[in-house]
């Protein structure tokens, strides 16, 4: 490289932005450049001359934009600049109504022509083109053709026969031992040679060929790109007048004798009397609106109506790829230009956007001021970084203010970028400056817009070139986004918007250079500590797949950031007609801590029920992106991604992760900001969150910090209040259990169903107390959540049952106990299992919670146990109504059984007492105290309540099922007085009983007892008799006698009592 490009490097990183310009193409010439500064902006008129789309991007490397004009009072300002400066020509603003050009849906980039079809089963067809020429000193002609591919042979595309001249005009075709389709022109009877070529794939291909009389040039350009050109015939004429255009044939002799047929569709034929430029085939071929000078000498555009076709010859409609599509910002009218000087023209105006105009790039006042303040300070001290520089390009001492050297070619780009990467690693141990930063980002930014096929060395690079170019942009962006420079990108806030414009910068890069990078590969990875590139490219066929991308690999990170895009997205692709994919995608690690942690995103909170309260939120993950280039353009594509959350857990805050986009267009002074629209969270899980967005770009999860309510000591006091409680519950329902086999307590529904509810609810309790020690594995704790889903549901279910029960003790029910038995194990168990295996089949990825053995709360997954809960809930609160009323009624009519002078006070205690008890009853028992748990958001208080009310159920259960149920005790007294009567039966003798008159001593008949009869007992009696004791406690004996009735057979079928007396004797 010469000493003049790198002293011209040196200028450019040491000029910044303030002063500095675009030169001229062609020249190294450098006008003065005005400023003009208001209260808000600074507006900088750069007067030397670009077409639209260069001034636009010169204004963006600036770190500014090209001026706005909205409103008529945004003109005064820079009419103004324009007057005071005297400048007569029109300058480039931008007309802020007009949308950014975006990639958008492939539905959108299709546009439906007619078209004409010639089929392979007849060589005679051929379509008359019903114009008149004149003699023309230029010519263009532009034609969409769909070639047969099955068809070999020369064709004719369209031939133009005069009637002095046969061959005056034509464009033909053959297919070559590769496939191709190779091009070539008939000028004035000379055939020229075939080179200019395309695949023969069965796709559309825009071609347009242009000759010149005055300086006998001809091209021939396809889909958009010039493929040859070269000197015409050696005869310096117009071409003829009044000649006749024929498509599909070659014309042996005037409008007449056909041969050498064309086989496939022919639609958009459009001929000017002019030859067409580059940038004009160019837009011609993205279906761009033709410009108004186009318009004007034009002399045929396409129309049926004005065609004579050959019956064979058929009218097809088209639908036509265009990549740039009809939303491009250079609409047909043209871009938005100011005219300052003459009074009488209406100051805003358009103009073609190929034009070289000057133009004002406008940026706040508090930018322009503090970039100024940093060029002044590079000047008087250059840092370590700038020191490299000048020594790395043998420059001792570069001089402000002379001539510096546009990027105008991607090779100058590469030297550029070559030597900061040499600078950057000399002087990594030393922090980059503000200024050196602004300068690199500048850099950065100008060599993204830089055209990837420069015309004059388009042919030169090759793909190791363009790669060694992409891997230092990729290593001077790592090193401006390290997090070693976190305080310096704070330091340039008021310059530069942020780390996205690195990012912005890089897309840009990529997407221009990609056909170049993968011309000769279908897999390109760049990796560096911070960024990782990768380019994929296929070919689109029935069933193409492409593979997810990852970031990098590294031993704390388990669970990768990746992105897709499903693959019914490809197909879609496919089926539209598009033939070649290309994917970028891109993962950038250390973005989150360069963005301000004091900065706040605005965003509606995502938890709005009051348990937590609301922080704010924050950059969360790091961020990844995916371009999808059909065809080497630009579609919209959504897509599905995975991204882990990278934020230090703190005491007491709760995360809620949020899928966003950085926008570029929301706040586009700011550099954009970020959005949500079109995305959202596909599933939630320890750690990371999947998302999915209906398009591609830059994504990130922004999460959203709540604040706990509850402090970590009410936390921890809750945690140890639950255990406690379960484990008291536990045991009291393992006693109510045992008492209800061991006791004897009568067989009956009821008992059934307290039994069902105990082992249930017990199961419940068991697993919740296990459940923090299976959280460590993640298949014990699915498995764990999932028994705990059962058994709670089932334990409301039989809450559910006990409420039935009860009310069918209320409310009279023509239904038989065995029945309604299997009805209440079908409610019981039969519906828990339903309710969680629906569950798991229908949610299973997002089932459990992510920190914790528990139903997933952040998902509807939580409703396959709420639903149900509020189900019972409401049911047994109507039952527990009904007995309430009940009771009262009851009581009521007690009440007014007693006397008038204490019926007053009876009943209030009465009717107290009669609500009051079936409430303290059967709160527990049907579970109603769990309907307090819609209120513990509210207060810690509550939250005590609800723990101790619920985690003590089974307590509860065990004092109204076993301490306080008098068929319990009344079968633990029967067990007591069983016992005492065989101990008196041992050990005592017989007493001497005199029976009185009263009561003489006589013998009945009766049938045998009931063995399962609550007063009785069997017992053993002798061999050689049968006997039945019945064990009473005698009132009229001393206190510790009892009297037994032994029940003997007599003779015949009488049964004899006889009774017999016993008294302690001191065992």
């Amino acid at each position: 490289m010469t000493g003049a490009l790198l002293t011209g490097f040196i200028l450019f990183l040491l000029k910044v932005v303030c002063e500095s310009e675009p030169t001229h193409a062609g020249t190294d010439r450098v006008e003065d450049s005005h400023v003009h500064l208001t209260p808000q902006w600074a507006l900088q008129l750069v007067n030397d001359s670009l077409p639209f789309s260069r001034a636009d991007s010169f204004c963006r490397g600036q770190f500014g934009s090209l001026l706005p004009l909205d409103q008529l009072e945004d003109q005064e300002e820079p009419l103004e600049l324009l007057r005071q400066i005297g400048l007569r020509s029109p300058v480039w603003v931008r007309d802020s109504s007009r949308p950014v050009s975006k990639p958008v849906a492939v539905s959108r980039q299709y546009l439906q022509f007619s078209a004409l079809n010639f089929p392979k089963e007849s060589r005679e067809g051929f379509a008359h083109v019903n114009i008149s020429l004149p003699a023309l000193s230029s010519i263009s002609v532009c034609v969409r053709v769909q070639w047969d591919p099955e068809w070999n042979e020369v064709s004719t595309i369209f031939s133009y026969a005069a009637p002095v001249f046969t061959n005056e005009f034509q464009l033909r075709g053959q297919v070559d031992v590769q496939g191709r389709i190779l091009l070539a022109l008939i000028i004035h009877g000379k055939h020229l040679p075939y080179k200019a070529s395309f695949p023969n794939n069965g796709e559309w291909h825009h071609i347009c060929v242009t000759w010149r009389r005055n300086s006998n040039q001809w091209a021939i350009y396809v889909d958009g790109d010039k493929k040859d050109m070269g000197s015409g015939s050696d005869t310096y004429r117009d071409i003829y007048r009044d000649g006749i255009l024929i498509l599909g044939q070659d014309q042996d002799s005037f409008g007449g004798n056909f041969t050498e047929p064309f086989f496939g569709n022919i639609t958009d034929l459009n001929v000017w009397n002019m030859s067409l430029e580059a940038r004009h085939v160019h837009s011609l071929s993205s279906c761009l609106p033709s410009s108004p000078m186009l318009t004007q000498d034009m002399l045929f555009s396409w129309n049926l109506d004005l065609i004579s076709s050959h019956p064979v010859v058929q009218k097809v409609q088209a639908l036509l790829f265009c990549p740039a599509g009809v939303h491009q910002q250079m609409a047909p009218q043209g871009c938005r230009t100011l005219q300052g000087w003459s009074e009488q023209q209406p100051p805003l105006g358009l103009t073609d956007c190929s034009d070289l105009l000057p133009f004002i790039c406008r940026s706040s006042r508090e930018r322009y001021l503090r970039m100024k303040q940093m060029r002044e300070s590079q000047s008087s001290q250059p840092t370590a970084f700038m020191n490299q520089l000048m020594k790395l390009s043998n420059t001792s001492e570069p001089v402000l203010g002379q001539q510096r050297l546009g990027l105008d070619g991607l090779a100058q780009a590469s030297v550029l970028l070559n030597m900061s990467a040499q600078a950057l690693e000399v002087t990594q141990q030393e922090r980059l400056q503000p200024a050196d930063m602004v300068s690199l980002i500048q850099l950065l930014s100008v060599t993204a817009d830089v055209p990837s096929q420069p015309p004059s060395r388009a042919e030169n690079g090759s793909q190791e070139n363009f790669q060694e170019l992409g891997q230092h942009f990729i290593s001077v962006a790592d090193s401006i986004i390290s997090e070693d420079n976190t305080l310096t990108w704070q330091a340039i806030k008021e310059v530069v918007n942020g780390p996205m414009d690195v990012v912005k910068s890089i897309d840009r890069m990529v997407t221009r250079l990609s056909p170049r990078l993968m011309a000769e590969t279908d897999h390109l990875t760049i990796r560096s500590p911070n960024i990782k590139l990768e380019v994929q490219q296929q070919r689109l066929q029935e069933g193409s797949k492409v593979p997810s991308f990852c970031g990098p690999e590294t031993e704390k990170l388990t669970k990768l950031d990746c992105i897709s895009v499903p693959r019914q997205k490809i197909q879609d692709l496919h089926n539209n007609g598009f033939y070649k994919l290309t994917l970028v995608n891109t993962w950038y690690g250390s973005l989150r801590p360069l963005f301000n942690p004091e900065e706040n995103i605005s965003m509606v909170p995502t938890v709005t029920d009051g348990s937590q309260r609301y922080l704010g939120t924050f950059l969360g993950s790091s961020v990844i992106s995916t371009t999808v280039l059909g065809d080497d353009q630009p579609v919209s594509m959504a897509v599905h991604f995975q991204l882990q959350h990278r934020v230090q857990d703190s005491v007491g805050n709760v995360f809620d992760p949020v899928c966003a986009f950085w926008d570029f267009d929301l706040n586009p002074e700011a550099g954009g900001w970020w959005n949500t629209k079109g995305c959202e969270v596909v599933s939630k899980y320890y750690g990371y969150t999947v998302c999915y967005c209906n398009h591609t770009t830059n994504f990130a999860l922004l999460l959203q910090v709540y604040e706990a309510q509850r402090s970590p000591e009410n936390e921890k006091a809750l945690q140890v209040l639950t255990f406690i409680g379960c484990g008291v519950s536990l045991c009291g329902l393992l006693f109510t259990f045992i008492l209800f086999i061991a006791v004897g307590v009568p067989k009956s529904d009821r008992t059934t169903v307290h039994k069902n509810l105990i082992v249930a609810l017990g199961m419940a309790e068991l697993l919740l107390m296990c459940s923090d020690w299976a959280s460590e594995n993640e298949a014990a704790c699915f498995l764990v959540t999932a028994l705990l889903h059962l058994f709670f549901m089932a334990s409301f279910s039989w809450m559910l049952v006990e409420g039935l029960l009860l009310w069918s003790k209320v409310v009279s029910v023509n239904i038989s106990e065995d029945r309604r038995m299997k009805l209440y194990y079908l409610i019981g168990w039969g519906l828990p299992v339903l309710i969680v295996g629906v569950t798991l089949v229908i949610s299973v990825n997002k089932y459990k919670a992510d920190d914790h053995c528990w139903l997933n709360m952040k998902t509807d997954t939580i409703w396959a146990f709420v639903g149900p809960v509020i189900f019972v809930l409401v049911v047994n609160a109507v039952v527990l109504c009904r007995v309430v009323m009940v009771t009262v009624s009851s009581a009521h009519r007690r009440a007014k059984m007693l006397s008038p002078s204490s019926a007053s006070k009876m009943q209030t205690f009465d009717l107290s007492w009669a609500v009051t008890r079936p409430v303290l009853i059967l709160l527990p028992v049907l579970g109603l105290t769990w309907l307090c748990g819609v209120l513990v958001h509210l207060s810690v208080v509550v939250a005590y309540i609800f723990i101790a009310l619920n985690s003590f159920q089974g307590f509860y259960i065990f004092l109204v099922y076993a301490v306080y149920n008098s068929e319990v005790r009344n079968a633990i007294k029967r067990i007591k007085e069983k016992r005492k009567a065989l101990s008196f039966t041992n050990c005592s003798q017989p007493t001497s009983f005199l029976p009185s008159q009263r009561a003489p001593i006589t013998s009945w008949s009766r049938n045998p007892p009931t063995p399962y009869s609550p007063e009785t007992s069997e017992t053993s009696g002798p061999t050689s008799s049968t006997s039945t004791s019945l064990v009473i406690k005698n009132e009229s004996f001393r206190k510790e006698s009892f009297v037994s009735f032994s029940l003997k057979q007599a003779s015949g079928n009488q049964q004899v009592v006889q009774l017999t007396g016993f008294k302690p004797s001191g065992c």
